[in-house]
């Protein structure tokens, strides 16, 4: 596993993803924290589909940032949308591992890109979990 594979999956200089989303259930991912603008369900919300647009690019498959793409839900997500953006997101995962197994240069600075991104909010997922005692200390 190269460097680049590593940073959009952790392990390394932060917590695995699959550490990170290990149990996370739709109770959970709906709760409210006081004082926090977003629930983890915003935030599964807004890694897929910043990851989607993200892979959209690095792959070919589009030439160019959505420019209507809402990254932020504007209600909270349901249970279904919930459960539809966790499981994208893990499928982005993998297709993501493929595409910097050997990169192109453009999908190489794109995934650059999100991974750096993604590390941001992977940090306010363990931050949220650790609160709430679902994500224990190392």
């Amino acid at each position: 596993m190269n460097l680049l594979q590593h940073s959009l999956l952790g392990g390394t200089s932060f917590r695995s993803v699959d550490e990170l989303l290990s149990g996370l259930d739709w109770h959970e991912a709906a709760r409210r924290m006081p004082g926090v603008p977003y629930t983890l369900a915003g935030l599964v919300y807004h890694l897929s589909v910043t990851q989607r647009a993200s892979l959209d690019l690095a792959s070919g498959r589009a030439e160019a940032w959505p420019v209507t793409l809402s990254v932020w839900p504007d209600q909270p997500p349901t249970r279904a949308e919930f459960e539809h953006h966790l499981a994208d997101l893990r499928s982005g995962l993998a297709e993501a591992q493929v595409l910097a197994g050997d990169p192109s240069s453009r999908a190489r600075e794109v995934l650059a890109d999100l991974a750096v991104h993604s590390a941001y909010h992977w940090g306010q997922v363990a931050l949220l979990r650790r609160q709430y005692g679902t994500l224990p200390l190392l």
